[in-house]
């Protein structure tokens, strides 16, 4: 296979773009996977289905909502580009938040079950023995929730990579800025005699999901056993 540059180009801002998006949303998805499971509050069930919510929606509703949100004229994009210079829209930017928000679900998903997992009791024994709360999070229970964690973060990496639509409502189709292997692939699909380079992109795309769920399940299993039975003393 031969690519050109702006077939590189795609694939390297495809990993770019997915790397970022799970990287700044794997904090905040542990967050809300801990508040869902230990905490009890009105509105709880609200904010469940808020956070799955880009699982049912068309994705260019999820790109236009993020257009007049943070578009550069949107409710709170305006106010960052007048006061910071700084927009998120039809950049590469735009492009990672796009995917962080197509590809949290799946990933506040794969920690809440995890974490749903993790026996209580040996959090309340720690407790008991004058660990304070922060410790018991960062010695037990996050290191139980590994499994989960690493799951959910291939996976939002493996979705984030596949992202179409939210991407190209959000932030258009620029090469070399928001033209990632999806959009690459639409553009060339749209070209006269370019089938065998749209396909060559299909295969690039398949080759690195199926790589993502086969590291995803690699890594799930390695964690499982270090977290085996006498991995807490």
């Amino acid at each position: 296979m031969i690519f050109s540059d702006l077939e590189w180009q795609a694939v390297m801002l495809s990993l770019k773009v997915s790397g970022i998006a799970v990287f700044c949303s794997l904090p905040f998805g542990i967050l809300m996977a801990w508040i869902l499971v230990r905490c009890r509050f009105p509105g709880k069930t609200l904010l469940d289905s808020f956070i799955h919510l880009p699982l049912v929606l068309p994705p260019v509703v999820v790109g236009y909502l993020l257009l007049i949100g943070l578009g550069r004229r949107g409710i709170i994009g305006e106010k960052l580009y007048d006061w910071f210079g700084f927009s998120f829209a039809f950049s590469w930017r735009g492009a990672a938040l796009a995917s962080a928000v197509i590809a949290f679900p799946l990933m506040v998903r794969a920690i809440r079950l995890a974490l749903e997992a993790v026996d209580t009791r040996l959090e309340q024994a720690a407790r008991t023995l004058g660990a304070g709360r922060w410790r018991v999070f960062f010695t037990i229970t996050l290191p139980l929730t590994l499994p989960g964690i690493i799951v959910g973060t291939v996976l939002a990496f493996a979705r984030s990579l596949g992202e179409f639509g939210a991407t190209i409502t959000f932030v258009s189709n620029i090469p070399g800025e928001t033209r990632t292997i999806p959009l690459a692939m639409y553009t060339l699909i749209e070209t006269p005699g370019a089938e065998g380079a749209a396909a060559q992109l299909c295969v690039i795309a398949i080759v690195l999901a199926l790589a993502s769920l086969l590291v995803s399940e690699w890594l799930a299993r390695w964690g499982r056993k270090r977290m085996g039975p006498d991995a807490v003393t």
